[in-house]
């Protein structure tokens, strides 16, 4: 087998993962730089920039709960970062604290529209952006070919579902 082939197979998990985290990256400043209000000028209301925003909470929360009990239990069989009081997990839980009070202000302003604050839209964002973006870029660092190569045999890492 070549080894751009074999390589591909190692990589599989950092791929699909870069996948999923590049769209959430995307989203996420998509929110975040219209937050200022210029959802307007881009032929949306309010409402439907919160909802760009609830889309966002729900994939992460989605994504996260699928990785917690379908993947992670797997990986931490044998890599440390990913059992239940490592770096993944934390990051999930501060990550989810954000989560949480980006759902409360956009229940806040849907209730009511005119209290909306682009100040406190972006601050909101602004408390966990770090740890998501530095969250997904070590997952997918955890999940590349090099670093599966420690604990897991290609044939081993190809039963892990994706």
């Amino acid at each position: 087998m070549s080894s751009s082939r074999e390589e591909t197979r190692w990589n599989r998990l950092a791929d699909a993962m870069t996948y999923f985290h590049d769209h959430f990256k995307h989203e996420f400043n998509a929110v975040y730089e219209l937050a200022d209000g210029s959802f307007a000028k881009r032929g949306m209301s309010l409402p439907m920039y919160l909802r760009l925003a609830s889309q966002l909470a729900r994939g992460l929360t989605t994504h996260h709960t699928i990785e917690e009990r379908y993947i992670f239990p797997i990986l931490a069989k044998r890599m440390t970062s990913f059992k239940d009081d490592e770096v993944h997990l934390k990051s999930h839980e501060a990550i989810h604290h954000g989560l949480d009070d980006l759902t409360a202000l956009i229940r806040k302003w849907s209730e009511e529209p005119s209290k909306y604050s682009p100040d406190e839209m972006r601050a909101c964002l602004d408390s966990w952006r770090e740890v998501l973006f530095k969250h997904l870029d070590q997952e997918v660092q955890d999940l590349s070919g090099e670093n599966m190569k420690k604990y897991w045999t290609l044939e081993e890492l190809e039963r892990i579902p994706i």
